[in-house]
């Protein structure tokens, strides 16, 4: 099955359920990370997929972030399961993704800040999430940034403190570079079997007994 414009990834998730081979066709790397979260939310471990055409190293993300800068924050959103936000809404200052979760018997929803900057990061962006986090009420902020932190960035963050729960202490304002996230290290926040990820709404859960009529030569 060819879905050129695969969009949300209806079509991808239904060929993936009748076992039929697949390819899925989007411009946006905000379509692929849903896409990819349908699937794994639909599916877990059973299905296995390569994407083609996203950053694998550092160069290839500068590359990006220099020629779609939007595209780059999609990308970057997406290593670490956040939405981004609707910046034509004119709402979210300082904001360009959310990342939601559960961590307690209670059921409220608690987020993630996350701010991202593909160069020329300073203190003072740390300074600006820490006031987004704390004007959100939020527990976490992430600042995910193409360039190294500096001692000073490190240490304003370092300043924050920690957001406590039952499974220990995860810093309030953590900074994340992209080389960072490439090799695989992701946002410090309650561990997985404690917490429920609420960003996107969840596909449900594949049922095994679907099946689809052969086709014959005259379809």
């Amino acid at each position: 099955m060819l879905d050129p414009f695969c969009g949300c990834g209806t079509a991808v998730v239904v060929a993936q359920r009748l076992k039929r081979q697949w390819i899925g066709i989007d411009i946006t790397h905000l379509a692929i990370t849903l896409i990819r979260h349908r699937l794994k939310d639909a599916f877990g471990d059973a299905v296995q997929f390569e994407v083609i055409g996203e950053p694998v190293s550092l160069p290839d993300a500068q590359e990006l972030a220099k020629n779609d800068p939007y595209q780059f924050q999609w990308w970057s959103l997406g290593l670490v399961g956040a939405r981004p936000v609707d910046h034509k809404k004119g709402a979210d200052r300082g904001i360009d993704g959310r990342h939601y979760f559960h961590d307690d018997e209670g059921g409220k929803t608690k987020q993630i800040i996350l701010s991202v900057k593909s160069g020329g990061v300073t203190v003072k962006d740390v300074r600006d999430l820490r006031g987004v986090v704390e004007r959100e009420e939020s527990e976490i902020g992430v600042l995910i940034t193409l360039e190294e932190p500096t001692k000073p960035m490190l240490a304003e963050a370092a300043s924050a403190g920690f957001y406590k729960t039952l499974y220990g202490g995860h810093p309030r304002l953590q900074i994340l570079t992209v080389e960072k996230l490439l090799e695989g290290q992701r946002i410090d926040y309650p561990p997985e079997h404690a917490r429920v990820n609420v960003t996107f709404k969840k596909a449900p859960k594949a049922r095994h007994s679907a099946k689809q009529l052969p086709l014959s030569p005259s379809d």
